[in-house]
Formats: structure tokens, sequence, C-alpha cells
């Protein structure tokens, strides 16, 4: 009887080592996995007018995995001037269309959007034309805030469009 529990010990430390290399490798897979999905999920800048955007300091776009978070849009060509002065129906339709390129540059969509934020010197004048955005949002509205602003960026901004998305992968 004395030698069972010896056989036994010695069986029992042979399980915990089998099983500790097991789990050791294990623990070493789940970390290169999780190594992998850091990597993934590091940020993705994106500048849309790398002049502009370098001149004041902001990315316009950056996504993390599969998430996609786009600076406010205003209406301006590559060089910083605004586009479409004194006409918000006309700057809102730029926004839009700067949105929809970089949407589209991370293979997105207006159907990815989940959140839109719009700031307006003039909200209503923006609620006069905000009609228009039925034909941008056409599966779903995303959630989002109206604001009216003292002022935006540059004199002559009337409009500033930021929004998120998400898309599965």
């Amino acid at each position: 009887m004395t030698r069972t529990p010896f056989i036994s010990s010695r069986l029992l430390i042979g399980i915990i080592l089998l099983f500790g290399c097991q789990n050791s490798e294990n623990t070493k897979q789940a970390d290169e996995a999780a190594t992998k999905v850091v990597k993934a999920d590091s940020p993705e800048y994106y500048l849309f007018r790398p002049k502009v955007e370098k001149e004041y300091g902001y990315s316009h776009a950056v996504k993390i995995g599969n998430d996609l978070k786009i600076s406010g849009a205003v209406s301006m060509d590559d060089n910083g001037n605004i586009v479409a002065a004194g006409n918000i129906e006309q700057q809102m339709k730029n926004c839009y269309s700067d949105l929809e390129k970089i949407l589209k540059h991370y293979g997105y969509s207006f159907d990815d959007v989940y959140a839109e934020n719009i700031y307006t010197t003039n909200m209503e004048d923006f609620i006069k034309v905000s009609g228009y955005r039925n034909s941008i949002f056409k599966k779903q509205f995303p959630t989002g805030t109206w604001l009216e602003v003292k002022g935006l960026a540059l004199k002559g901004q009337l409009i500033e469009i930021d929004m998120e998305a998400h898309r599965d992968r």
C-alpha cells in the first residue's frame, strides 16, 4: 500500500506536466492571436486633403478595426478655399460628396454610417434644405445631433458634418 501513493504521485506529476505544457502552448497561441488582433486594430489614418489637413493639424479620417471616424467635412476645394459661399444647400451637398469619397476609400457606404453630427451657423436655413439627406440615407438614418454654432473654422462656412461608421467584415 505504501507504493500506490508513490505511483499515484508520479502519475499525478506527469499529468500536471503534460497539461502544463499544453496550456503553455495554448497560451502561446492565444498571445500570438492577441498580437494579430492588436495589429489589425491599429489606427489607420487618412488625409483627404493632405496640404490643408497638415496646415490645420488633423487627419480627416481614422479607421480602427471595423470602425471609421470621419472629421467634419466642409465645403472647400483642395487648397482650402470655401466653395459655394452663402449657399447652405450647395455647401451641404459638397460635404456629403466628400464624405462619400472618404467612406468609399475604406469600402464603406452611407448604409454603414451609424452616427452623424451636423453643425450649422443657421439652423433655420439648414432645416429648409435638410430633406436632401433622404437621398443620402436610403436604408436608415443614423443617430446624431444638429447644432447651431456661432461660427465654423473659416468665415463663410455655413455647415460642417462629421460621421462614424461600422462595417462587419
